[in-house]
């Protein structure tokens, strides 16, 4: 506990006069390089949040969540109806897919097929969205594309283009690619650049045909009801399927989000540091106080004041800059990780740069996902920080004889 004579002398500290001006000033300097460390660290970790979350997100919207293919036997759909599967799963489709080679007029480009039945199609989470244009239901010759690659090819709804197959189809002349053409029926806008360039759906039935697909390979795809749970849900998958091929959205996106991990880890001891060097200035704002009153420190002791309330009343000195300081800049983090986007806009339009552009980064706009559980984390290790640091002065103040002190004074 604090004494009300410890607490009299701490704000009075606290409330430095004109001669120890050098004392307020870096004060002032500790206060202020704690609350932008606190909150360049809350910032940066809220979009890092942000943009993981969306990236999940505009991933499983547009992937399946667990992806069953056969190796060498049918995959038996009566397995689906089982109660452990049936309860974790929201939908299953059939499907199949394969690689080929877009061509309009004097544009080639290879492209990833994805092929579903008409009612399939329509019961994806992408064609039930509102920027979906176009027939929801995937025709006999019928495509559907991108909207960055409808710009690519310069093409709308209604418009021809054709698809060459690696597989040829033999001719007098010799083998020919097989090459057919079809009707954009449909545009999508999944959020990510990166599969609206990429990837086309195309009726299963024309997809087999074009690339010599057998029926008895098609997969299923599974989508759960907690997508987030992916783990416990493929245990209980492959303990159904055990002699096919399974995997989920987090295992061919595993490379990415290892490395998101890394750097956001990464980023949060860099930016401690930040906090740290600040509070070193704690050291030397408290050391120098602790000079220029040790007349005072003396006095104090002389008159029976215990080396322990001494020891306090500097130790809380410094803990309550760091405090403050931290609630400060947490709450200064939360303001611009709220805004960030309206601050981005903002400075790009001041100073005519693209800041977060989509074709780097996948999103239009600048994410930001406020955790509080890491808000307390960096709180926390920002208080602990400034104790560490207030502990040698405020020893040093502890320590002092007041005899010599007085002596030399």
């Amino acid at each position: 506990m604090i004494s009300k004579l410890e607490k009299k002398i701490i704000f009075r500290y606290l409330k430095t006069k004109k001669k120890d001006g050098f004392v307020n000033i870096i004060s002032i300097f500790s206060f202020i390089g704690i609350s932008l460390g606190v909150a360049v660290l809350i910032i940066v970790m809220s979009v890092m949040n942000g943009f993981r979350s969306e990236l999940i997100n505009k991933i499983v919207g547009f992937n399946p969540h667990v992806t069953i293919k056969p190796y060498d036997h049918v995959i038996d759909i009566n397995k689906f109806k089982k109660q452990e599967i049936d309860e974790i799963t929201k939908l299953f489709l059939v499907s199949n897919n394969s690689e080929g080679v877009i061509i309009n007029k004097d544009y080639t480009k290879g492209i990833i097929l994805r092929g579903y039945t008409r009612k399939s199609f329509e019961k994806l989470d992408l064609v039930k969205k509102k920027n979906f244009r176009g027939n929801k239901k995937l025709n006999i010759k019928h495509i559907s594309i991108g909207k960055e690659l409808s710009f690519i090819l310069n093409i709308g709804i209604g418009e021809k283009i054709s698809i060459m197959s690696p597989f040829g189809v033999n001719t007098i002349i010799g083998s020919l690619p097989k090459q057919e053409t079809y009707i954009v029926d449909s545009i999508f806008d999944s959020g990510l650049n990166e599969f609206d360039v990429n990837v086309a759906f195309i009726n299963i039935n024309d997809l087999e045909n074009l690339f010599n697909l057998n029926k008895e390979k098609r997969f299923v795809e599974l989508y759960l009801k907690n997508p987030s749970k992916i783990d416990s849900a493929k245990k209980k998958i492959i303990k159904n399927f055990p002699n096919h091929f399974i995997f989920s959205w987090n295992d061919t996106n595993k490379s990415l989000f290892s490395a998101l991990k890394v750097e956001r880890n990464v980023m949060f001891i860099i930016l401690s540091l930040i906090i740290i060097v600040a509070a070193f200035n704690i050291i030397s704002g408290l050391t120098i106080l602790v000079k220029n009153k040790t007349r005072e420190i003396a006095i104090l002791k002389s008159i029976g004041v215990k080396n322990l309330s001494i020891k306090k009343i500097f130790f809380m000195i410094g803990l309550l800059i760091g405090f403050f300081a931290t609630v400060f800049g947490i709450v200064l983090g939360i303001i611009f990780s709220i805004y960030i986007e309206e601050l981005r806009i903002f400075l790009s339009v001041v100073f005519n740069i693209s800041i977060f552009p989509e074709e780097i980064y996948f999103l239009s706009k600048m994410p930001s996902e406020i955790n509080f559980i890491s808000i307390c984390i960096i709180g926390l290790v920002s208080i602990v920080i400034t104790s560490i640091v207030s502990f040698y002065p405020a020893g040093k103040a502890a320590r002092l004889d007041p005899i010599k002190s007085l002596k030399y004074d």
